[in-house]
């Protein structure tokens, strides 16, 4: 690759990285430079997948004391995120490269909605889940001192372990594993939604699920490189992921500083400009 094209991708890397800490879809900056300089879509996401997985690492290392207080809550979110990516960066593997055009706008719609509605979605799943929890109790109200002994000695489930929640996470990850960019702004609506928290304390575990997707797309991506040739443009992604692991880290520290109406903005800001670039 030319030199200029290596400088460019590595300051557009540094500038996703941030984004990536704050909100998400930071590679949506960084894709439309790699096909720019002539390289094909599918080469290009798995390109920038390996770049772009050292703005994850540099987001975790800003966010680690956040993450390490919620960390007992996070294995099943953490396995099913693996899953998922593994599943979807072999789609992407053996799809064609048209059907993007088709599932990026639609998860971006509803990543945006999540987003904007949350708060009115998150009454509605508490209100549907108080209503299954007194139906429950139901049948047990003529031991009510019962009841109360077995409510005192059984902990509340933690959202972040909720099924529904999980689910979803799941779902965004096979996306995540096949495309990456904006998968960010899907984890903060899912996560905003289903556990009814701010998006910034949510951060943390976004960046999370990030690098564990990350991480498993670009190590099916490496492995089908050496066992199929997948081609990867190693140059390119060597320079998005110099400038992704400063950008990383430093966002996430400015993320923590951001006030909620602003992270919101932001997110919404970005979501539609994602939209906006699938349809030109």
């Amino acid at each position: 690759m030319e030199p200029l094209s290596l400088v460019v991708l590595l300051v557009m890397g540094t500038v996703a990285g941030a984004i990536n800490a704050a909100v998400g879809s930071g590679s949506l900056l960084t894709l439309p430079v790699l096909m720019a300089v002539g390289i094909p879509p599918g080469v290009a996401v798995r390109t920038n997948t390996v770049g772009m997985l050292f703005s994850t690492i540099g987001s975790v290392l800003g966010y680690r004391r956040e993450i390490a207080t919620e960390k007992h809550e996070l294995p099943p979110l953490a396995i099913t995120a693996a899953l998922g990516a593994t599943a979807g960066a072999l789609l992407l593997l053996v799809s064609p490269a048209a059907a993007l055009d088709v599932v990026v706008p639609v998860l971006i719609v509803v990543a945006l909605a999540m987003v904007i509605f949350q708060k009115r979605l998150t009454a509605v799943l508490r209100a549907r889940a108080e209503k299954r929890a007194q139906a429950k109790r139901g049948p047990q109200q003529d031991q009510p001192a019962q009841a109360d002994r077995q409510a005192e000695t059984t902990p509340d489930r933690s959202p972040l372990r909720s099924p529904a929640l999980v689910g979803s996470i799941g779902a965004a990850s096979v996306y995540g594993g096949y495309f990456t960019a904006a998968q960010g702004i899907l984890y903060l609506g899912i996560l905003g939604t289903f556990t009814g928290r701010s998006m910034g304390s949510v951060n943390s575990v976004k960046n999370l699920l990030s690098l564990i997707v990350n991480f498993a797309a670009a190590a099916v991506y490496v492995i089908a490189h050496f066992v199929i040739g997948a081609e990867i443009v190693w140059m390119a992604s060597a320079a998005i992921a110099v400038g992704a692991l400063i950008g990383g880290y430093f966002g996430a520290h400015l993320a923590k500083t951001m006030p909620e109406w602003l992270l919101r903005g932001v997110i919404v800001v970005v979501a539609l400009v994602a939209l906006v670039r699938q349809f030109l």
